[in-house]
């Protein structure tokens, strides 16, 4: 008989939350913004505020799906010298003080290109990476990373969108892991919100196909969306909302006031607070 391989960061993460009978809150920030120890300040504040899964966007030049909250995170990021072989170093920092919460890379493909993709997950897998969220990468290209990433363990999550048929679908989930990543709105993120009743019937569509977990995100702002959609879904993702925040509280020359960590911490509890029904 073969031995059941242990559950994985992420499965424990959510069997802990089926047990608990509510949604994970899942947060977006982009790794090194507005600069490298401000934004791992940032990371490891999420958690501790109640977030239950992290995506760490890493910083790209060229980041085609994400709106101008998104893209302009990664221009700081980049300005202050983030690379991706820093934002592995810092999820391996974040380590040290969290081997619980679940750590998802989001990003491109091109910069995992250049670092050399077998080298990138030998690290990834290193650092503690759980999972990888690589946006312009179709199931077609699968032999590229996700193949190689999945026998490494790392969970290989892929995105869904109103425009995903029945008849695409079952390609979209072949070879996914960890949840489904449902995008409820087209277009770029953090612009414009879907209606909840478009997100409970996409949500049951893609229930009928996978036993996944089923995670919403791209425009969600406030507790009273993530308590709506976290009735109907396993996971609520927020994102464009705490990286504006994290823009709100820098000055001229894009430093930190004293009181960005605070704000980002409270809008996350509140965030939390709304997957309890608090």
């Amino acid at each position: 008989m073969t031995a059941r391989k242990p559950a994985s960061r992420l499965e424990r993460r959510f069997e802990q939350l089926r047990a608990e009978s509510r949604p994970a809150l899942v947060t977006f920030v982009t790794a090194g913004d507005p600069d490298p120890e401000t934004g791992f300040a940032v990371f490891s504040s999420l958690a501790r505020a109640g977030a239950d899964i992290i995506e760490l966007g890493m910083p790209f030049s060229d980041p085609m799906a994400d709106g101008p909250v998104v893209q302009e995170a990664g221009q700081r990021a980049l300005a202050a010298g983030m690379t991706l072989r820093k934002t592995l170093d810092q999820v391996r920092r974040y380590r040290e003080q969290d081997d619980e919460t679940p750590v998802i890379l989001m990003g491109y493909y091109n910069p995992i290109h250049h670092f050399g993709p077998e080298s990138f997950l030998d690290a990834a897998v290193e650092a503690g990476v759980d999972g990888l969220i690589i946006v312009d990468l179709p199931v077609e290209e699968d032999d590229e990373l996700c193949h190689p990433a999945m026998a490494r363990g790392i969970h290989w999550i892929r995105l869904a969108t109103p425009t995903t048929d029945d008849a695409r679908l079952p390609r979209v989930l072949t070879n996914t892991s960890g949840f489904v990543y449902y995008v409820s709105v087209l277009g770029v993120t953090g612009t414009r919100s879907a209606q909840d009743e478009e997100i409970r019937r996409a949500v049951e569509r893609l229930k009928s196909h996978t036993d996944l977990p089923i995670a919403v995100g791209f425009g969600i702002r406030s507790p009273e969306q993530v308590a709506k959609i976290g009735a109907v879904a396993d996971a609520v993702v927020v994102g464009s909302a705490i990286v504006s925040l994290v823009a709100e509280n820098l000055d001229a020359d894009k430093r930190p006031n004293s009181v960005l960590i605070d704000k980002v911490s409270d809008f996350v509890a509140s965030l939390a607070a709304a997957t309890r029904g608090t």
